[in-house]
C-alpha cells in the first residue's frame, strides 16, 4: 500500500515487512546505487569524518544511550539533537502539545546518512548529524521550521555544509492569499537566505506530483531531488510517483501547484528512494520508499567531498583555499558529475556508470531539455542520477580560474572554479564574463558537461539586529541575476556563434550537456546577462571534456 503526505511528509512510504537486520543489505550505497562505498575504502578512506551535515523534520531519530526507544540502535550516534531550536529531551513522548521527539521517519532517514551499521551503512557514516524536529504540524509551521533550520545551520562552530529537508509545506497551509510554488514561501526564501548567508547547501526532497508537499521545492540556492527505482537490478529508471507535470493530462494542472511557476525547472538530482532497507529507531530494519531517503544520500555525499576538501586544505595542497567549501562548488560538482548516459569504453561518455530513464523509458538524450538552451535541466531527471564517485573525480581535479575578458591561462579538462562576473562597466577585477579555454583539443562526437549555479539574492528583514532568525521576521526576495553560459571555438568571441548555449532566464542553474561536432579546442565561457540586484555575480562553475585520444 502506497501511503501518501503522511504526518506532512513528502515521502511516499512503502513498507513491506520487518525483519532482523541482518536480514536485509542496502545495495543502494553501491555501484547499483550512488556508489559511494568505494569511498569509505583504501586509498581513498573517505567516511565524512569531522564534517558536520544537518537534518531538519517534523521528529528527530534516536540516539543509543539517550532515548530508551533507541537501545537497540547501537550504530546511529547523531552529533546533536534539538527540539526546534532548544536540546532535546530523551525520549520524553509527549510533550504538552502532541508533539513526540523520536521519530520512526527521521530515524530512517538519518540512517542513509550516518548509520555505521556493517550490513546497512550509511553513506558518511564518519560525519557528525546534527537534527532538530519541529514538532507536528498541527503544532508548526513555516516560521517553526525556519527557526530550527537557521539553528542547526549555527551549529559545528557555524559549519555545517549540507542540511536534508525530507520533509515540506503544503501550499494549503501557505498563509499567502492564492499561494503557489513562485518561491516566496517564509520557508522557501528562508533556505535560499540561509544557504546564502550560512554557506550551507539545502538538500529538498523534491517533487512527488500531485498531492506531494511541496513547499519548499520552489527554492534556488539548494539541490531538489527525485528517487530512482531499480531497472535490470541497478537504480537508473525515475519512480513513476515523480510525476513532476510530464503527463500532459495534469501538466497545465499542475503549475504553480506541484510545479514552478515561469517554467523553472523542480527537479535537480535523482537518487535511490526505492524499496530501501532502513533502521527503524528499535533497531529493526524495514523496506520504504519515496523521495524522503533519496535526499539524504546527496546530503551525505558532500560530507564524504568536504572530507577530501579539509584534507586538501590540512596538507596546503597547491591549489586549494576554503572557496573548495562554497556550496555553489558543492551543487556544480554534483549536478555536473551525475549520470546520464553508460559510457562504451571511449570516454565518449564521460565515463558515466549508468543510463537514466524518465518514465517513458527515454534517455536524457530524449528529454526535451537536451538541445533546448532555455531549458537547462530535465523535468523529472535533473541532470542526471548521483554518483558519488564521480562526483569525487569531478572535485578532486581542483579549481582552475580565467582571468578577465578572453582567458590567460588555460584548463584541463575536468575540474572546477568559485569566480564572479559583473555587469558592464564594474570594473576590470569584474568582467562581464570569463573564459575557460581547455588546454587540449576536445574529442569529435564525445560530450561536454559543464554547469553554472549562482544564488538568488534573499535578505532578512531582521527586527532585532541579531543576525539569526526570530518568530515574526520576515525576509525581503531582491531576486536572481542573470547568468548565462556557452560552449565556443576557442577563437570565437561572438556568443552567437556559440557551439551550444545554456540561456534560461528564469532558473539559478545553467547546464551544457553537448556533442562536440569535430575535433578541435574551445572554451566555456560564463557571462553576465541582467542585473536584477547586484552588479557583481559569485558563482560556481564545474566542468569534465574528453580530450582528444592520441
Amino acid at each position: 500500500m502506497r501511503i501518501w503526505g503522511v504526518r506532512g511528509f513528502r515521502c511516499a512510504s512503502l513498507i513491506f515487512v520487518v525483519l532482523p537486520l541482518p536480514a536485509l543489505a542496502q545495495d543502494s550505497m553501491g555501484p547499483a546505487g550512488v556508489n559511494a562505498l568505494v569511498l569509505h575504502t583504501a586509498p581513498y578512506d573517505l567516511t565524512g569524518r569531522k564534517i558536520a551535515i544537518g537534518q531538519v523534520e517534523l521528529g528527530r531519530p534516536g540516539k543509543f544511550g539517550f532515548d530508551k526507544v533507541s537501545i537497540r540502535s547501537q550504530m546511529m550516534r547523531p552529533g546533536g539533537l534539538f527540539f526546534r531550536d532548544r536540546p532535546a529531551k530523551s525520549d520524553r513522548g509527549d510533550t504538552g502539545q502532541g508533539d513526540r521527539e523520536v521519530d520512526a521517519h527521521a530515524h530512517k532517514v538519518a540512517s542513509i546518512m550516518v548509520s555505521g551499521d556493517k550490513v546497512l551503512p550509511g553513506v558518511a557514516p564518519g560525519a557528525r548529524l546534527y537534527s532538530a524536529g519541529v514538532g507536528s504540524i498541527q503544532n508548526s509551521g513555516q516560521s517553526q521550521e525556519c527557526r530550527a533550520a537557521n539553528h542547526i545551520a549555527m551549529q559545528n562552530g557555524e559549519d555545517v555544509r549540507a542540511i536534508n529537508f525530507s520533509f515540506g509545506e503544503s501550499l494549503a497551509r501557505d498563509p499567502r492569499p492564492n499561494a503557489q510554488l513562485d518561491g516566496n514561501a517564509l520557508l522557501t526564501l528562508c533556505v535560499d537566505w540561509s544557504a546564502r548567508v550560512h554557506d550551507v547547501l539545502y538538500v529538498v526532497a523534491g517533487n512527488q506530483g500531485e498531492g506531494g508537499i511541496p513547499i519548499p521545492t520552489d527554492n534556488f540556492n539548494g539541490v531538489n531531488v527525485a528517487f530512482s527505482a531499480r531497472w535490470d537490478g541497478v537504480f537508473r529508471k525515475v519512480d513513476f510517483a515523480n510525476v513532476g507535470g510530464e503527463l500532459a493530462s495534469v501538466a497545465s494542472l499542475q503549475v504553480g501547484r506541484e510545479r514552478n511557476l515561469n517554467q523553472r525547472r523542480s527537479i535537480d538530482l535523482v537518487a535511490p528512494g526505492s524499496e530501501l532497507a532502513l533502521i527503524n529507531p528499535n533497531g529493526e530494519a524495514v523496506t520504504s520508499s519515496g523521495t524522503s531517503f533519496a535526499a539524504p544520500h546527496v546530503t551525505a555525499a558532500v560530507a564524504l567531498l568536504q572530507e577530501y576538501g579539509d584534507r586538501q586544505l590540512a596538507a596546503a595542497t597547491p591549489g586549494w583555499n576554503l572557496v573548495a567549501r562554497r556550496h555553489e562548488v558543492t551543487k556544480a560538482v554534483l549536478l555536473n558529475s551525475a549520470d546520464k548516459l553508460q559510457d562504451e569504453g571511449n570516454g565518449h561518455f564521460l565515463a558515466m556508470e549508468r543510463t537514466l530513464l524518465n518514465q517513458r523509458g527515454q534517455t536524457w538524450l530524449q528529454s526535451p531539455a537536451y538541445g533546448q538552451p532555455a531549458m537547462p535541466l530535465d523535468l523529472t531527471m535533473g541532470a542526471g542520477h548521483l554518483n558519488v564517485f564521480r562526483a569525487y573525480e569531478q572535485f578532486k581535479a581542483g579549481q582552475f580560474g580565467s582571468g578577465p575578458g578572453i582567458a590567460v591561462a588555460a584548463v584541463p579538462d575536468r575540474g572546477w572554479d568559485y569566480n564572479q562576473v559583473a555587469q558592464a562597466g564594474a570594473g576590470q577585477a569584474n568582467p562581464v564574463f570569463r573564459d575557460y579555454v581547455f588546454q587540449q583539443p576536445l574529442e569529435a562526437d564525445s560530450y561536454l558537461s559543464a554547469t553554472l549555479v549562482w544564488d538568488r539574492q534573499v535578505e532578512l528583514v531582521d527586527l532585532n539586529g541579531n543576525g539569526a532568525y526570530d518568530l515574526g521576521e520576515t525576509f525581503q526576495n531582491r531576486g536572481l541575476n542573470n547568468l548565462d553560459l556557452f560552449l565556443l571555438p576557442v577563437e570565437t568571441t561572438d556568443t552567437a556563434a556559440a557551439v551550444a548555449s545554456s540561456v534560461s532566464p528564469v532558473d539559478s542553474t545553467e547546464h551544457l550537456f553537448v556533442q562536440v561536432p569535430q575535433a578541435g579546442f574551445y572554451k566555456v565561457r560564463v557571462q553576465y546577462q541582467d542585473q536584477t540586484h547586484g552588479p557583481v555575480q559569485p558563482y560556481g562553475l564545474a566542468w569534465w571534456t574528453q580530450p582528444q585520444q592520441p
